[in-house]
């Protein structure tokens, strides 16, 4: 089979590897354009650009997939299918309707929950147990086509956004090559999925990170594992910025108000909540390195009394 493979960031890599090492036909790599990033403003590739152009895979970046010159442009490669992971941008009914067998999504999450932009790290956010991926029948709606194929993948108490992500990621390559046949020979069988059952998972945002110490340790600690790595749970320490990293639920309270700090010890520092204390156990301050609390307590006096998230400033 002919496939026009579109992913762009380090997710997708790993099916396009998978799918080249299985020995399918990739004929064109469609991912987003390159853009600056950093106080340099270094164009950048993205990762799913650098993984075809070392497999010499002819690279295309448009701006607009949806624009008539890009429309064109994915014509002329007459494939067999569309595999998409992770893209970036909508695709058409016309260009969904353009290959012969049509196109097929990699989407990480066990749909039809957690359609959207960040499925992996809203399962953790939320409290979910397991997740996984689904091979779905790309159709014109935002991740609502048929179901092809499932794998699920275990959420462990200590899974964070970055190892859920390589899991899944893992997942999604190995769960591809194996549903490519039937797609080839079109054996599969789809399944519809339910709107009733679904949820999105809206977009990350930086403010998504500032923690509420009014709400309860429980939630607060899954908020600082879903978004380990990017773009990271914060509150403020002394007027700075006070990422936090790793934390441990006490599930008795203190009486203090939240944000109070209760105890320091030499290894931890325990902040009350609106219900159960948080033992923080890696911070990073604004402008310094992501250290353990035994480190941070080394060059930052932190005293029984004071609180966390006063206003702040926040990369």
């Amino acid at each position: 089979m002919k496939i026009v493979y579109m992913g762009t960031p380090d997710f997708a890599v790993w099916p396009l590897e998978a799918l080249i090492e299985a020995g399918h036909e990739i004929v064109l790599v469609v991912t987003q354009p390159d853009k600056q990033k950093g106080r340099g403003k270094q164009v950048m590739m993205t990762p799913v650009k650098e993984c075809a152009l070392k497999h010499d895979i002819p690279v295309f970046q448009p701006v607009k997939i949806k624009e008539s010159e890009a429309v064109e442009t994915l014509k002329g490669y007459e494939a067999d299918v569309f595999v998409v992971a992770a893209f970036g941008q909508i695709l058409s009914q016309e260009i969904l309707d353009m290959p012969r067998l049509g196109c097929f999504n990699i989407h990480a999450s066990l749909l039809p929950k957690y359609r959207g932009a960040a499925p992996i790290q809203w399962a953790i956010i939320d409290g979910e147990k397991e997740t996984g991926v689904t091979i779905m029948r790309m159709d014109i709606g935002l991740d609502t086509g048929d179901m092809v194929s499932k794998s699920v993948v275990e959420i462990t108490d200590e899974e964070t956004g970055e190892s859920l992500h390589d899991k899944l990621a893992a997942c999604g390559a190995k769960l591809i090559v194996e549903t490519m046949p039937s797609i080839e020979d079109g054996s599969y069988v789809a399944q519809k999925q339910d709107d009733g059952a679904s949820c999105y998972a809206k977009m990350l945002t930086k403010s998504l990170g500032k923690i509420d110490f009014s709400k309860d340790a429980v939630a607060i600690e899954r908020l600082i594992r879903g978004l380990n790595s990017w773009p990271s749970a914060y509150t403020t320490l002394h007027g700075k910025t006070c990422k936090v990293w790793k934390a441990e639920v006490v599930m008795h309270d203190s009486g203090k108000a939240p944000g109070t700090v209760t105890e320091v010890a030499k290894d931890y520092i325990t902040v009350q909540t609106g219900k159960g204390q948080l033992k923080l156990l890696q911070l990073q301050l604004e402008g310094k390195k992501r250290v353990s609390v035994r480190d941070f307590l080394l060059g930052h006096s932190v005293t029984v009394g004071e609180t966390f998230g006063e206003e702040g400033w926040h990369e």
